[in-house]
């Protein structure tokens, strides 16, 4: 998939993601070992982002399972449609159940759902397992057997074997911790806020409008308010919003009147709102 680290900081580029040194050597190792991707850290990072990259520069097919509590094997591996199964049974009334049996539970009536999707898959994939954290612990049993063997069993069909495994990449937010037999058929990589010479790279990428001297301001400000004890942290995807927000009003600098209007496109609770606008030292930025 890549041929070295500077070759995946140069393809995650063309795709619009500015990459870490720490993000395109982790990223290198994954697809060179053939090991699942952990990638953890605040959200709004570029996690998801990160994955969405990958699976472009590669020519990949993104599947997507996305985690919730509750989620169960029937909607990350396979299920039954069993609408389909009670017309197939109406339709042979005369046939015995073992004859009914040997009919329904075949490819015809079974509905893949991303895990199995991409084991079974024949071309690149790239298989994002969203919001790890957010699964109940049950469902790390399934990922398990998924990320050991690249394979799962359906008791009707028997196990499937992935012919080509895909680049698995899971994300978390830290929400709960994950178990250790998890991590440990992973490699690692935490992303966090990036520093500012990469942040403001970033603004420029996606917000090539904003004037140098307003991305600076823009960035200082963003670095500021992550440094103050808030509910939410602006992240990297909310410095982008208030970058074009503040190119959509036409603003040139951060005044106070600017700043007082806008910080609830960057700040998402009223406390954290007030405390923000009674502690910034605009004159400073």
């Amino acid at each position: 998939m890549f041929t070295s680290v500077d070759d995946v900081s140069a393809r995650l580029a063309e795709t619009g993601y500015l990459a870490s040194p720490a993000v395109a050597t982790t990223v290198f190792l994954a697809a060179r070992l053939g090991k699942p991707l952990l990638v953890e850290g605040p959200a709004g990072v570029g996690k998801t982002e990160l994955a969405k990259a990958v699976a472009q520069v590669a020519e990949a097919r993104l599947v997507r399972l996305q985690c919730y509590e509750g989620v169960d094997e029937s909607r990350a591996l396979y299920e039954w449609n069993h609408a389909k199964q009670l017309l197939r049974i109406s339709a042979g009334r005369g046939e015995s159940w073992d004859e009914a049996r040997t009919d329904i539970f075949t490819e015809e009536f079974l509905l893949p759902r991303p895990l199995l999707t991409a084991i079974r898959g024949d071309e690149p994939t790239v298989l994002l397992i969203d919001e790890t954290d957010k699964a109940d612990v049950e469902m790390e049993g399934l990922l398990l057997e998924v990320l050991s063997d690249f394979q799962v069993t359906v008791p009707e069909l028997g196990t499937v074997t992935a012919t080509r495994r895909p680049f698995v990449v899971l994300t978390s937010n830290a929400g709960r911790e994950l178990s250790e037999a998890l991590r440990r058929r992973c490699l690692f990589l935490h992303i966090g806020f990036p520093e500012e010479e990469l942040e403001r790279r970033i603004v420029r990428l996606k917000v090539p409008g904003l004037g140098a001297a307003l991305t600076e301001s823009v960035v200082r400000m963003v670095g500021a308010l992550r440094a103050m004890d808030l509910r939410k942290v602006p992240s990297v995807a909310e410095t982008i919003d208030w970058a074009r927000t503040l190119l959509a009003l036409g603003a040139g600098t951060l005044d106070e009147t600017v700043v007082r209007d806008t910080l609830g496109v960057i700040l998402k609770h009223q406390d954290d709102i007030q405390k923000a606008a009674a502690k910034l030292d605009l004159d400073a930025l």
